[in-house]
């Protein structure tokens, strides 16, 4: 009986320690659309919608916080016909831009993110937001590089324990003025902080979760 006994809770620890199991890493490809706002596009985010692809990985804190990176490349492009403001001399300007971005931003989960224990009141859907900084590198007319503040938010799906399917969009400003070859439409350039540069990223990503935390008497490494 005693041997019974120990069998089961043998089993019991295995099960529990299988279902609780929570992992400190994740990584995995990101794909979506990037819009443009600028000197030649004040108004439609996404009159000349572009590609972006990449990959994300994250360091997770907890089942509220996370530390992600990204790296990043996006098609922008825009016209200075689709809009109201045009060059001296009613001259026309057009680009297509290249841009890799590389950053790092925080995220917060609004809810319990995460597979586990009921008492740990974990959802497998959560919405978080999002805030960082980062560096973009763009071919347009030159090479030029600028540092670029991401803010946004997001949703993400637990599919698996250790799969997750997300969406998130977020607003990057580039501090410099030359994502789109231009310093100003009319010739006239700006201010590091009063640059007019700005480009979304919409994207969908899938994740997959790895480095086993060591869970054990509540203690979490």
């Amino acid at each position: 009986m005693k041997r019974i006994m120990l069998i089961l809770l043998l089993l019991a620890s295995a099960v529990t320690s299988v279902v609780a199991q929570e992992y400190r890493y994740e990584v995995g490809p990101a794909i979506g659309m990037s819009g443009y706002l600028g000197d030649v596009n004040r108004s439609n985010l996404f009159k000349h919608p572009g590609i972006v692809g990449g990959v994300l990985f994250r360091y997770i804190a907890n089942s509220r916080w996370a530390v992600k990176g990204n790296l990043l490349y996006l098609g922008l492009s825009g016209k200075s016909t689709d809009g109201t403001n045009v060059f001296p001399l009613g001259q026309e300007y057009s680009f297509k831009s290249k841009v890799v971005d590389l950053g790092a931003q925080v995220e917060f989960n609004f809810l319990n993110y995460g597979i586990g224990p009921t008492y740990k009141k974990y959802k497998r859907v959560s919405p978080y937001m999002t805030v960082g900084l980062g560096a973009a590198m763009s071919w347009c007319n030159g090479t030029h590089m600028s540092f670029v503040l991401p803010m946004g938010a997001g949703v993400k799906f637990k599919l698996k324990e250790r799969l997750n399917l997300g969406f998130e969009f977020t607003m990057r400003k580039a501090f410099g003025d030359r994502l789109d070859g231009l310093s100003d439409l009319n010739g006239i350039p700006h201010s590091f902080a009063k640059s007019t540069d700005w480009y979304s990223a919409a994207i969908f990503s899938i994740t997959y979760e790895f480095s086993k935390r060591c869970t054990k008497c509540h203690y979490v490494e």
